[in-house]
């Protein structure tokens, strides 16, 4: 068993494991906490995880029915994030694991949202192909073991989550940007507007989101423009809807004709995806599980979809990952550090 810690972002996360099986999983969302800025503020996250870590983990613990003794190991995401975030976290889990005699595991958060898909419910082994999309991160992997994923693409500007979190703070509408955008896109017309679906004719697998951003804002423009400064304003919110709904929709049809490119490339190269995973907090989504699923129909192979509480930012996709990774003895993690960035995790 695996109790595993996640404080990359703004979510204090505790969770506790064994095998494929999800004993206890404690989110404390700060999504309130930063709602007034429209966004993360990084020195507000890190204060938030200073209060709240340790009694998420001892929450996760109630939850499972354990103490501290009954665990094996320790894991906690050590990067990419926030830096001050990642480092609330390291640190606990070095006392806990130093304190304890338990070894630690160090995890990466991008092999984490990867590695939710070994979990239950019917939990997916490699081989299979990933979409990781979330606030942060947007990236096709080839996942052949459990040490690791090949990165086929990423983003070369702003994540899927990103886009759609600046798409709500320019509609009026809250934070986090992903679930508001689609409440208010299942009124509209996703034809509505003529959104630019980016890198569809580049044969590489890599995203792009900046272009389709930059298209929403000349769209607001030009409403508010036609109805003038005193009725702008409801223009806007008059067609919120439209603009939310073709805005979704050009988000989604990016990561579809990535995943449908990625699929033709392996098929090429004499090899094939058994099945698709998705992953991160874009993967709740709706109109991308449902495009999703007609994808995989089409191509034959089984569509793993998370459960929505392990999309989003959480501590047993953590400790998942740590279980295809070595463990470190004391007192050789003590000097483990937290890293702002990614390293590449090879297969």
């Amino acid at each position: 068993m695996i109790l595993a810690i996640e404080t990359s972002c703004d979510d204090t996360c505790a969770a506790v494991i064994d095998g494929p099986r999800v004993l206890s999983n404690v989110i404390s969302s700060q999504a309130a906490a930063h709602a007034h800025f429209g966004g993360v503020v990084p020195e507000v996250a890190s204060r938030h995880h200073v209060e709240l870590v340790n009694p998420v983990v001892d929450a996760a613990l109630a939850e499972a029915g354990l103490g501290l003794d009954d665990v094996e190991a320790i894991a906690v995401t050590v990067r990419p994030g926030l830096i001050g975030a990642l480092l609330v976290g390291v640190s606990t889990a070095k006392a806990l694991a130093a304190a304890t005699g338990k070894p630690l595991i160090a995890v990466d958060h991008l092999l984490g949202h990867v590695a939710a898909s070994w979990l239950e419910p019917e939990p997916l082994e490699p081989p299979f192909l990933a979409l990781v999309a979330s606030g942060g991160h947007t990236l096709l992997a080839g996942v052949r073991e459990r040490t690791g994923f090949e990165l086929l693409g990423s983003t070369l500007d702003d994540a899927a989550g990103e886009a759609l979190d600046k798409a709500a703070r320019m509609l009026g509408l809250g934070y986090p940007g992903g679930p508001e955008i689609q409440r208010a896109a299942a009124g509209g017309d996703p034809a509505a507007f003529a959104f630019p679906v980016a890198m569809s004719r580049d044969p590489g697998l890599d995203f792009s989101f900046s272009g389709l951003k930059t298209a929403l804002v000349y769209a607001v423009r030009a409403i508010e423009q036609e109805a003038g400064p005193e009725g702008s304003e409801a223009a806007v919110a008059a067609r919120r809807a439209d603009l939310a709904a073709s805005f979704q929709a050009a988000v989604v049809d990016q990561l579809i004709a990535k995943v449908g490119r990625a699929l033709d490339a392996a098929e090429k190269a004499g090899e094939r995806w058994p099945a698709l995973a998705l992953g991160g907090g874009v993967a709740a989504n709706s109109l991308l599980r449902e495009r999703a699923g007609e994808l995989c129909e089409r191509r034959g192979i089984r569509l793993k979809l998370l459960p929505i509480e392990l999309c989003t930012d959480n501590a047993a996709m953590i400790g998942a990952a740590a279980t295809g990774l070595e463990p470190l003895a004391y007192p050789g993690y003590l000097d483990l550090d937290a890293a702002a960035a990614s390293r590449r995790v090879p297969a």
